[in-house]
């Protein structure tokens, strides 16, 4: 098999896990677990899994420092805590297919942080992508009225929107140290860093996990183990080893799938209503990233000859 064609299905593999993730949570939430239980499990879950991988993977990345370490927790402790617990809270209150909408919109906002920080210039592309991108997040909005598959789908959705807000600011953190450090390492302690706060706050808050209490091939205990094993952990595995294969651009082109077969897993599942107002919000959506990503492409420098 060559590494273009490995890349793809890696990639494919894994933004399918995390589709399938939006489904797998909502039906999870809040019945089985409350958001705040939920992300304690899935942090201390990640934590476990990565700092294992670490032990036990070849590492051939630079040695991290204290002070990486330390930054690399508190980035933790305020942008994947803070990402995966909105993530969890607007999935207790809207649909799989809004949740993945903003989803979507993490390559707009870390464009727009990366011009604030000045490490990108303005695009034509990119605006014109931008503007599409917000006028399918807000057809969402103002279209999705409460009701049996969405209790309150604007609190839900303002929460999707600080959870990809959250996780596109983590996203250019993260690619800084990748640079010089093994995915293993900044997950671990990131990862890490999260959980910290997650346990702090369900002592205070309370656990409820009824989830925990069935049996090892219950339905909800599966869905549990599912979403622990494949979306937050072998995923990002599996995107890691796609970078090596395929460029940026293409492994980015791949976030459209999450809201693909997040669109499609909750028609059948009856975890949403088909609306034409939604289906005109995946579409520009989907058009969105694709314009900022093909002006990123456009703008990016062509590669060296090789010597």
């Amino acid at each position: 098999m060559n590494g273009k064609l490995k890349g793809n299905i890696e990639m494919f593999s894994s933004k399918v896990f995390s589709g399938l993730n939006e489904n797998a949570l909502r039906y999870l939430l809040p019945n089985w677990m409350t958001a705040m239980s939920g992300v304690v499990l899935r942090l201390s879950f990640g934590s476990l899994f990565f700092w294992i991988w670490g032990i036990f993977g070849k590492d051939k990345s630079e040695k991290s420092t204290w002070r990486d370490n330390l930054t690399l927790f508190g980035v933790g402790m305020i942008f994947v805590f803070g990402y995966m617990w909105t993530l969890l809270l607007g999935l207790t209150y809207t649909t799989p297919i809004s949740s993945s909408i903003f989803i979507s919109l993490q390559p707009v906002w870390v464009y727009i942080i990366c011009l604030i920080l000045k490490t990108e210039q303005l695009s034509k592309g990119k605006v014109a992508g931008i503007l599409i991108g917000f006028g399918g997040a807000l057809l969402c909005v103002l279209t999705q009225r409460s009701g049996a598959v969405a209790s309150d789908p604007f609190k839900g959705n303002m929460f999707c929107l600080a959870s990809s807000v959250l996780y596109a600011s983590y996203l250019v953190i993260e690619k800084r140290y990748l640079k010089r450090l093994s995915s293993a390492t900044v997950s671990k302690w990131t990862f890490l860093g999260g959980a910290v706060p997650a346990i702090i706050l369900v002592c205070v808050q309370g656990w409820h996990a009824p989830v925990l209490t069935q049996g090892l091939f219950s339905t909800p205990m599966l869905v549990l183990l599912f979403v622990l094993i494949f979306p937050t952990s072998v995923s990002y595995l599996l995107q890691d080893f796609a970078l090596k294969e395929l460029p940026a651009t293409v492994v980015a082109l791949y976030g459209d799938l999450i809201l693909i077969v997040a669109a499609i897993a909750s028609y059948i599942l009856g975890q949403d209503i088909f609306s034409w107002w939604q289906i005109a919000a995946i579409i520009l959506m989907i058009v969105s990233v694709y314009l900022v990503e093909v002006a990123e492409r456009k703008n990016s420098p062509a590669p060296s000859p090789a010597k």
